[in-house]
């Protein structure tokens, strides 16, 4: 009785990490989940169908990204084409300059922690991410590679939104 237990709570065991694994795929999460539409100081998070401008970036092993300043008019609802041409893991991330240095502090603490927002496109080597915002807040902001030593390495771009 007690090896039939433990074998059938291996077999669950086993069956939920597959489970797991098969739901953990980039793709599929982000075609299960819808995105969430929180209001943040640099905007929301917009809709696809929305969208009337896509501004296309780069990102570089020489932390940068080409263009690195953006302007963008009030309402706009942009899909950003975020391409990393690099070997190396990248990110883009939109927030103010306050925020993105406190999570660019977190992530030199907790290199491995797991963030998923709708402001953020995780990108690695030759692949192509992208987010569409809505700039619903004038004002300057950031976008940055938050990954552990890019942003300290200059990883910014600078995003101003006119009125």
């Amino acid at each position: 009785m007690k090896r039939s237990l433990t074998n059938l709570l291996t077999a669950a065991l086993i069956f939920a990490s597959a489970e797991a694994a098969a739901h953990g795929t980039d793709d599929h999460a982000k075609k299960a989940a819808p995105t969430q539409k929180e209001q943040k100081d640099w905007g929301i998070a917009g809709d696809a169908k929305s969208v009337r401008r896509t501004i296309e970036i780069t990102m570089l092993d020489s932390m940068r990204f080409s263009p690195d300043k953006i302007e963008v008019k009030l309402g706009d609802i942009v899909k950003f084409v975020v391409k990393n041409t690099g070997g190396v893991m990248h990110e883009f991330v939109i927030g103010t300059s306050k925020d993105n240095a406190e999570h660019a502090a977190l992530m030199v603490k907790f290199p491995n922690m797991e963030h998923d927002e709708p402001y953020m496109a995780h990108v690695p080597p030759g692949k192509t991410g992208e987010i569409v915002w809505q700039f619903n807040k004038a004002g300057d902001f950031d976008f940055a590679c938050l990954i552990a030593g890019h942003y300290q390495a200059g990883m910014i771009g600078r995003i101003a939104v006119k009125s």
